[in-house]
């Protein structure tokens, strides 16, 4: 095992579905460009999570961008968060923002943004965007490729 992995709890491992973003363990390594701003993406396009009203599923496209300092965020404890939000009643902008703070916590990034693209629910979608601060100059920062929705027509 190498020396990143071996302080880690779920890479390399047999891990379970954590029960609820509570619960869910995000981890982190060593960032090895700490003296360069690059953009980090992940893309999630079936993320689910319940409607704390209703109980029904909700389904949303995240994009998360960010800017590492010291750290970055190790995918297979990112995935498996993400993942616990399908028994957990939130709404969209909870989860969207919650998802994005959560990150800075754990990262304190040099800048991070969430793109929660949901699906329609009660005929209209409802789009959620955070970041943290402007973008530090210099950085290349494609568009999330996400389109609006458009429905049928």
């Amino acid at each position: 095992m190498s020396k990143i992995a071996s302080g880690l709890s779920q890479l390399g491992q047999t891990s379970g579905l954590p029960q609820s973003p509570e619960e869910a363990e995000v981890e982190k390594v060593p960032n090895p460009h700490s003296d360069t701003n690059y953009l980090v993406r992940f893309t999630m396009p079936e993320f689910t999570s319940i409607c704390p009203v209703t109980g029904q599923p909700d389904f949303a496209h995240l994009v998360l961008d960010y800017v590492a300092d010291q750290w970055l965020v190790e995918s297979k404890s990112l995935k498996l968060y993400l993942l616990s939000f399908r028994n957990h009643g939130a709404f969209h902008e909870d989860c969207t923002v919650g998802v994005g703070k959560r990150l800075v916590e754990l990262l304190k990034p040099r800048w991070l943004r969430m793109g929660g693209y949901w699906y329609p629910r009660g005929g209209m979608p409802i789009d959620v965007f955070w970041q943290t601060d402007e973008p530090p100059k210099g950085l290349w920062l494609p568009d999330q490729g996400v389109p609006t929705y458009r429905g049928r027509g």
